[in-house]
């Protein structure tokens, strides 16, 4: 199983999506991750509309960090059009054979490397083949080109469907203090029964309470009450919720700037105890527990 650093750098804003780095500025932010102990980058084919996997590969030779200090994760299944993908009316998921192949061949092409850590189907595609994807799993882990796979947004029943071709070793969910779903619904539940490393892609909370509709603000409000207690912010009260989980939540940052990761590594040294973690429950909810 990959060696993922506890605090997992996310590159969908660093390039087009987002802060526009120079080629120069990102091989910064990574020889600047690395120097943190963040040493496993999330990536998908289509951010920055399918660039920035190629300006994050020419940043990693620009930084000088060798390959085999860091873990690189990226994920094919979802066709956006745009200049870079001409010929699509709409987007739609694609998780063929034909398709991921041909997508892990771009990806290391874009992200200068002979191998990817692990690869992840983007979405789960309600024209899913399970067997069919699992036949591109066995090819790509025979040719090298792919060490692990893994799963994004995939329901319990769906990653056990999969995994009946093809071992899955990790999946990320949208799971944070505001999106309980993942916990409770039996998705954490399942990696942890199967030995899955979980992720979340949104640990911060995302729209439930940085919006600036009523309901947003109402919980934005109660929650800062609470992360004032101790002494927080709400994004190191969520971070910290989130990591406190006994199955190892990994957290995918998606920060451009260094003292944002710094901050969120310096929080591994804290720790929750059971009952503050129940209190941060228990504010989301808006009720106490039975």
């Amino acid at each position: 199983m990959s060696n993922f650093s506890k605090v997992i750098a996310g590159v969908i804003r660093w390039g087009s999506w987002g802060s526009k780095l120079s080629s120069s500025k990102m091989a910064s932010m990574i020889n600047s991750c690395v120097e943190h102990g963040v040493t496993t980058f999330d990536h998908a084919d289509i951010y920055g509309n399918y660039t920035t996997e190629r300006e994050f590969g020419d940043a990693l030779i620009l930084s000088g960090v060798p390959r085999d200090q860091v873990q690189l994760i990226t994920k094919c299944g979802i066709i956006k059009p745009c200049a870079e993908k001409p010929g699509f009316q709409i987007s739609h998921y694609n998780t063929s054979k034909r398709h991921i192949l041909e997508s892990v061949d771009q990806s290391l092409e874009n992200l200068n490397t002979e191998y990817i850590d692990v690869l992840m189907i983007n979405r789960p595609s309600p024209l899913m083949n399970y067997a069919e994807i699992g036949e591109a799993f066995h090819m790509l882990k025979e040719s090298g080109k792919v060490r692990e796979f893994g799963v994004v947004n995939f329901s319990p029943d769906q990653i056990r469907a999969l995994s009946r071709f093809y071992p899955i070793s990790s999946h990320q969910a949208e799971v944070s203090f505001t999106h309980l779903g993942p916990l409770m619904d039996g998705t954490i539940d399942t990696c942890m029964a199967h030995d899955m490393v979980p992720m979340s892609w949104s640990p911060l909370g995302g729209s439930s309470i940085y919006t600036n509709t009523k309901a947003g603000k109402k919980l934005e409000a109660k929650l800062q009450k609470h992360a004032d207690k101790y002494g927080w912010t709400l994004s190191e009260m969520a971070l910290l919720f989130l990591m406190h989980h006994p199955a190892g939540i990994l957290p995918v940052v998606n920060y451009a700037k260094v003292d944002k990761i710094k901050e969120t590594v310096d929080l591994l040294d804290v720790v929750l105890t059971n009952e503050q973690w129940f209190e941060i429950l228990i504010t989301v909810q808006g009720y106490e527990m039975p």
